[in-house]
């Protein structure tokens, strides 16, 4: 299978590389697309539709091919897959029965394949992702290939979407299905940050609504610990700090932790709404604020996946957390360097809401602060 990566900052300049990429007899069959809320992405899906290339696509917080980022453009893998291994296809949740919704997707895949691998994308902050997760292992089984992200909208956390030819969705998830017999996938999700303190105990919540830790309000023990200063409405970057530089770590029974950021303060009772469900009575670190080491361990991370599973590739394809971007500034270009230079072959990316995947060791689970490496060969 024959890739190639491409970007562009409208339309015009899409058409323009797509024609470039085909004028010597490649001929892509699908197009992973990320794109900005800017762009105009029905003239882009015009485009590759006339082409005759189907399409997975998600709007992002900025996207990348193989090592240059934007904010405000278009990123695209195009990939030259038999039309006979993959499927593209979608749902809707407005009643918000996710579980249910992904498990009929997973049906469906499974009269299309026998062994079906997924490649997802969900739009909606509310969206729950780990529900989706379960939805796939309910009818495929535990050991499912489950890969992802969720849609951004240039950090505004309010307008996401998903798409493929004639369709997107607000409230839905795009799903690329790949034959496993045909299509080898594999993916590593790895996030870096070093846990601090004490092992600790949420003592209420509910879902994702997570009130106090060792009966103490969350936010106000986040700020003791983590040296917050200015813990008031009026500080517009507060969030931003407890999500990108003191971020719970919700401890797990099975494979590494997984990270819960805060992402929404009530005031009220000084409470915060996390990315993902924190169980009342689970375990919870704090986490220290990221440094070099974080990128080495995405790295030495997906270089353990090439060593042991997965020694070649034919294309990458990247859903980094939103977060990461913010935290780590520059180094965020090391990190995507590093990647690309494992497998050293076409690759395509976006920062993402949360990322989706399996725990190192563990279960599958929506992540955040977290880098889901995905690498892809038809066999």
């Amino acid at each position: 299978m024959r890739a190639k990566s491409i970007r562009g900052n409208s339309p015009l300049e899409i058409k323009s590389a797509l024609d470039q990429c085909v004028s010597d007899g490649f001929a892509p069959t699908l197009a992973i697309v990320f794109v900005s809320i800017k762009q105009d992405h029905t003239a882009i899906c015009q485009i590759l539709g006339e082409a005759g290339i189907a399409i997975f696509g998600a709007s992002t917080n900025g996207e990348f091919i193989d090592e240059e980022t934007s904010l405000g453009g278009v990123a695209i893998l195009l990939l030259d897959m038999n039309p006979d291994h993959f499927a593209i296809l979608f749902e809707e949740y407005p009643e918000k029965n996710y579980r249910e919704k992904a498990g009929a997707v997973a049906k469906k895949a499974l009269g299309r394949f026998p062994k079906p691998a997924f490649l997802i994308s969900c739009s909606h902050t509310e969206t729950d992702a780990e529900s989706l997760l379960l939805g796939f292992e309910d009818v495929v089984g535990e050991k499912v290939n489950v890969y992802g992200g969720a849609a951004g909208d240039d950090y505004s956390f309010s307008d996401q979407f998903v798409f493929t030819n004639g369709w997107e969705s607000k409230r839905g998830m795009v799903v690329l299905v790949l034959d496993e017999e045909k299509i080898m996938i594999r993916g590593r999700a790895t996030c870096g940050w070093h846990a601090v303190g004490t092992v600790r105990t949420v003592t209420k919540s509910e879902a994702n609504h997570v009130y106090t830790v060792d009966d103490i309000p969350v936010l106000d023990l986040t700020a003791k610990y983590g040296g917050i200063q200015n813990v008031t409405p009026d500080n517009k970057n507060l969030i931003f700090e407890i999500a990108g530089t003191f971020p719970l770590q919700l401890q797990r029974e099975k494979g590494d932790p997984v990270m819960r950021p805060g992402l929404v303060i009530d005031w009220n009772d000084h409470s915060f709404y996390c990315s993902g469900m924190v169980p009342q009575g689970s375990k919870v670190r704090f986490s220290l604020p990221p440094d070099f080491d974080v990128v080495e361990k995405v790295i030495q991370g997906c270089e353990e996946l090439k060593n042991t599973e997965m020694p070649e590739a034919d294309a990458v394809i990247v859903f980094s957390c939103a977060g990461r971007q913010l935290s780590l500034g520059p180094m965020m270009r090391q990190e995507i360097e590093g990647l690309k230079n494992i497998w050293n072959v076409p690759m395509a990316g976006m920062f993402s809401n949360a990322e989706l995947g399996r725990a190192t060791g563990g279960n599958l689970e929506m992540h955040n602060l977290t880098n889901c490496c995905v690498a892809i060969k038809e066999c």
